[in-house]
This record gives C-alpha cells, structure tokens and sequence, in this order.
C-alpha cells in the first residue's frame, strides 16, 4: 500500500517526452556527477515513513528533487523529495527519499527515470522498501516482509515500465523476470535475521494501480492468487532495475491488515494511520538493512 495522498503533477514531462529516457537519464547523471564526488554502487528506495534511512549516512550530501533538472517531483505526505548520497558501512550509496508512483499522474516511463539514473551513476544493487497492506492472515502490522516474488497487476492488464521502444543501452528487449529479487542476497539477509534475533516474514507483493485502496474482492482474489501483501510501488522499480541488470533486493513493512470480506465491518484505512506504523516499525528495518548493508560491502571487496 503506498500513499493515495497526491497531486496531479506533471512537472519536466514536455521536456521528457521530446528526448529518449537515455538521453533524459544521462543529462541527469552528469548532473548529479557535477554536484558530488560519491559515486554509488548501491541504491536505496524510501517508501513512506522510511525517509529517516540516510540519517545512518556518512559525509552526505543532499540534492532536492526540485533542484535536478528534468527530474520529478514528489507529490505524496511522507515523501521529502530528495537524492542523499553518502557512504554507509563503507559502501557509497544513494538514496530516493520518495518515489513516482503511476497515480500521481506521471506515466510508467517517468516513474522509474530514477532507476535508469541509478544505473548510469554506477548503482549495482537496488534496495526497494514500501508499506504495504497484510493479505496474508498469518502476517501481522508491523512486520517485515522480505519480497520474493510480485504479482505486477498493472502491467499484466495495461502498459509496464518496459513498453515502447527499447533502448539495448539499458538491457534487452525482452528481460527475464524469473528471480527478479536476487536469491543469495534473500539468504543473506535471512541469515542475518535468525542471528541478530529480528523477525521476518518472506513472500509476495502484489501492486495495484492505486490511488484508491483495493476492495474486498480484489484483495480476496490476490490473496488467492498468491499474494501475501499489496501495495502501489515497487514492482516498476524493480523491472526496470532487472532490465537495467541490478540486483533486487525488496521489503514491506505491513501497515495494516486487508480486509477481504466485503461483509465485515472495518475501519477505512487513513494514510496517517499508514505513516504512524511506519514510525513505529521502521527501526528493526533499519537495524536489519545496517547489518546487511556491512556485509553486502565486505562481500564486494573480495
């Protein structure tokens, strides 16, 4: 579940549409070259209520998304609207503190313009975080899940990230999406959770469109489907890291339970409500991505 709260935001899409994503994302890249000296080999998305995750950085250096030419803008409560980049664990990194979601208004293409520009700054390995809606009855809020799989529900029934034409200096045209969330670094961080005593679960993401949160039926089909929880993120993101060819690594924190009985009475769910979870939860997920972030590291100076 991420933040229906926006606006309709259509800030840089005539330049955009003019010039080709590469073209877009490599006048973004030397931008950003030109303002700091980091150059990251790790990527990390912010969902909502998980901004504070640069706090953790060394020697940082923060650029405004309004700042970035042609680059978008962040509509969504939650979402500060900032590049930071810094080193974490001795690794340099950088991260999105706030995302593009599709119903903000911004087309598939443009929400993921920051994963190309990751890219083209040298980012070998994505870390993409959400909240997300519980559709598993075993899962409770506040619990971590480790993505191992999504079920892309706007790209299955409507256009993806990767339709139009394909440009080979980002990946081929037709990229394997057969272990998109990269497996020795799920079992990594899982080794990490069972030893440092932090409790996760593991399992699917569904992402819907959104703004507007999914009805009982479409949660109840999800669920049977195989989803485990749903959100409005992460899934673009990660097809075009994979086509990109970074490594995926993805969680949720649960936000709230989804009802799927149309019969049940629930309260609706506020996107504060949302946020106040994240707060709360949010500190195991930092302590888990601190430890995996070190040995993500150690591990690549081999």
């Amino acid at each position: 579940m991420a933040a229906p709260n926006s606006h309709s935001c259509t800030h840089n899409n005539q330049m955009h549409q003019h010039t080709s994503d590469f073209e877009t994302a490599h006048a973004i890249a030397q931008f950003i070259k030109g303002k700091t000296n980091h150059r990251p080999t790790l990527g990390i998305i912010c969902g909502s209520g998980l901004g504070q995750i640069p706090e953790l950085f060394e020697n940082s250096v923060t650029l405004p998304y309004a700042d970035i030419p042609n680059f978008p803008v962040s509509t969504v409560k939650g979402h500060k609207g900032n590049l930071v980049f810094g080193t974490w664990q001795g690794a340099t990194v950088m991260c999105m503190q706030g995302r593009f979601h599709p119903y903000e208004g911004h087309s598939m293409n443009l929400s993921v313009l920051p994963i190309r520009v990751m890219k083209l700054l040298g980012v070998e390995t994505v870390i993409i975080t959400n909240a997300a809606g519980g559709l598993n009855p075993n899962y409770e809020i506040g619990d971590i899940m480790l993505i191992k799989d999504h079920i892309a529900m706007p790209c299955l029934a409507g256009p993806g990230p990767l339709v139009g034409e394909n440009d080979e200096r980002f990946g081929t045209r037709f990229p394997s999406m057969s272990c998109v969330y990269y497996k020795p670094y799920r079992a990594m961080i899982k080794r990490i959770a069972e030893k440092s005593g932090i409790k996760i679960q593991e399992g699917i993401y569904s992402m819907t469109f959104g703004p507007g949160y999914e009805s009982p039926a479409e949660a109840l089909m999800l669920r049977r489907l195989g989803g485990d929880a749903v959100g409005m993120s992460t899934v673009h993101e990660a097809i075009t890291a994979i086509h990109c060819g970074m490594k995926v690594v993805g969680f949720s924190i649960i936000a709230n339970i989804v009802c799927c009985d149309c019969d049940e009475d629930v309260e609706d769910v506020s996107h504060e409500e949302v946020l106040m979870v994240m707060t709360k939860a949010s500190g195991k997920l930092l302590q888990l991505l601190n430890l995996f972030v070190k040995e993500w590291h150690e591990s690549h100076k081999l």
